[in-house]
């Protein structure tokens, strides 16, 4: 069990099955926003996943070897997704 959680683990697919999480996370916030005009606002959702799937996709990255730049990448996509969820909540 414990050999097959480590594969997991170093071969990114845990990583993407936590981003498929997280779309189906998404998906359903959204669909309760619409259908009942509460939870949390659509912008603001999107641009926090966007900052935790880039971070995600980063270590991501890393596991496999895909090199610094892919890894900076990922990292700058976090930032600037975060950088403009704070922009937007700051405006309030």
């Amino acid at each position: 069990m414990a050999e097959a959680l480590g594969e997991l683990v170093q071969s990114g697919q845990l990583v993407e099955l936590v981003l498929a999480l997280v779309a189906l996370e998404a998906a359903a916030l959204l669909v309760y926003r619409f259908r009942t005009g509460r939870g949390p606002e659509p912008l603001g959702l999107v641009f926090n996943l966007a900052a935790g799937s880039a971070l995600m996709l980063a270590l991501r990255a890393a596991l496999q070897d895909a090199g610094w730049t892919h890894v900076a990448a990922f990292l700058v996509l976090a930032l600037a997704a975060h950088l403009a969820d704070l922009a937007r909540r700051w405006q309030r």
